[in-house]
């Protein structure tokens, strides 16, 4: 295995991989009624607006097995994501009127993406990550080595901190930013959200 920037080969194994990772670590199959909406929401739109911050781990047959996807500006990329990528599939997704179903609260979650809408950005960490990799991924040091490299990015952009949000009941995910040195966030019920300031400055100053 090795980690290469992405490519737009690598989309369809992207959108695989989120999905086959994003009911907290496990395979999400099944779950929502449309199996492509996990990637529409997750992964494809940062592979879209920021290619050059998306790195892969490549598999022995060249297909990607892991990833991870960032923005440098969270307010821009949801303002983006708000006014141009969401209007581009919401014909195929309604707004739900009443959240009945996992699938409904993530459609209410994206029909609602805009600047603001999360504090992380306005405390210090404006830039924010999705890593994913699928099981003969793990355990090896590769979601270390991809965050390392997604850190030397953005420190190179100037960018002042970096956070991300991840499911309360994903025990290892958790246990994995702590080691990583993230300062764990005031969060929203069920996920907990991390972040680490890259500027040189402490976070409990952010």
């Amino acid at each position: 295995m090795r980690i290469r920037p992405y490519l737009p080969a690598d989309r369809d194994a992207v959108a695989d991989v989120c999905l086959r990772t994003a009911d907290a670590g496990a395979d999400a199959t099944g779950v929502f009624e449309d199996d492509g909406l996990w990637a529409q929401v997750f992964a494809l739109p940062y592979v879209t607006r920021h290619p050059e911050l998306a790195r892969v781990v490549e598999g022995e047959d060249g297909r990607a097995v892991g990833y991870v996807v960032a923005t440098d500006d969270t307010d821009a990329f949801e303002d983006w994501f708000h006014d141009e990528w969401w209007p581009s599939i919401a014909e195929r997704h309604p707004f739900p009127p009443v959240e009945r179903s996992r699938q409904d609260g993530t459609l209410i979650y994206a029909y609602g993406r805009r600047a603001g809408a999360e504090p992380y950005a306005a405390l210090g960490y404006p830039a924010h990550l999705h890593i994913d990799l699928l099981p003969e991924a793990q355990g090896s040091g590769w979601g270390r080595r991809l965050i390392g490299a997604l850190l030397d990015d953005l420190r190179a952009r100037g960018v002042a901190g970096l956070h991300l949000v991840a499911a309360e009941r994903n025990a290892g995910a958790l246990a994995f930013y702590d080691r990583l040195g993230f300062r764990r966030l005031d969060s929203h019920p069920g996920v907990q959200a991390f972040g680490i300031r890259l500027d040189g400055s402490a976070d409990d100053e952010a």
